[in-house]
């Protein structure tokens, strides 16, 4: 039987690559505990296109 618990899969996408207008998008998909931190998750990640270190917030 599979564990119920609070862990909830979510999307992480770049902000800085949609102002820079080059074409794809910076993606991540990471889990988050929804009842810990019920506001929305950013993380600073690589984006490979802008090869960088950037702010990736969560989508919905």
């Amino acid at each position: 039987m599979a564990k119920k618990g609070n862990r909830v899969q979510v999307i992480l996408e770049c902000t800085e690559h949609k102002t820079s207008g080059q074409p794809g998008t910076s993606r991540y998909i990471s889990t988050k505990n929804k009842k810990n931190t019920p506001e929305r998750l950013e993380l600073k990640k690589f984006n490979p296109i802008l090869k960088k270190y950037t702010v990736h917030k969560e989508i919905k």
